[in-house]
């Protein structure tokens, strides 16, 4: 008697396609191509919720509070606009960019539409990493570095980085060749008469990290 193996259904293997993954689980739109939250394959695999995923950490959280309110009440708000909570910035078709804490000249926004922004903030400010930067060569540096060039070629003139888990300050500007890093104990300027000291900002409001 002949005897056949019963055939299994061969497993795929390789990457989810992204026609699977929940569009809430894109951060940010690169000229099409989707950056996913950091995380996302825990939501996918059934280890984290979606909320779990795109929320911040509370230090991520109170800084970005405390940037805006210092700043508010130190640049002219009369002349200048700050928008915050993920802010969404346009720059082309299907190229779209969350931020931070945005600083934007009023005059050339206009009248506020219900959309993402579609011209260049003056300055950009960012907390921590939260996109998925596996794909990125050199990953968490690397996303870092060619988003801030995304900006800067789009017409910012100054994005800042605040790295929470180093304590470190990354400062990228449009008129200076130099890129530079330093403890967020220094002072970084972050526009005419705005001076800003991440640890004193801390300190001043007795928040222990």
């Amino acid at each position: 008697m002949n005897i056949v193996a019963e055939k299994k259904p061969r497993q795929r293997t390789g990457r989810i396609s992204a026609r699977n993954i929940p569009p809430a689980l894109v951060y940010e739109t690169w000229q099409g191509k989707p950056v996913y939250y950091r995380g996302y394959q825990d939501v996918l695999a059934g280890k984290k919720t979606i909320e779990e995923v795109i929320s911040c950490s509370d230090l991520q959280g109170v800084l970005v509070y405390l940037l805006g309110l210092y700043i508010g009440n130190t640049i002219n708000r009369k002349k200048y606009l700050i928008s915050s909570n993920e802010s969404g910035l346009h720059l082309a078709q299907n190229d779209n960019l969350g931020n931070d804490l945005v600083i934007f000249e009023k005059e050339k926004v206009g009248k506020l539409k219900g959309k993402y922004f579609d011209v260049p903030p003056k300055i950009v400010i960012e907390v921590d990493i939260k996109a998925d930067v596996s794909d990125f060569e050199g990953q968490l540096d690397g996303y870092l570095i060619q988003k801030s060039q995304k900006l800067i070629d789009f017409g910012v003139e100054k994005v800042i980085w605040v790295i929470t888990a180093a304590q470190k300050v990354y400062v990228i500007d449009r008129n200076d060749p130099t890129w530079y890093v330093v403890n967020w104990s220094e002072n970084i300027t972050i526009m005419g008469g705005c001076i800003l000291n991440i640890k004193q900002l801390l300190d001043d409001e007795e928040i222990e990290y």
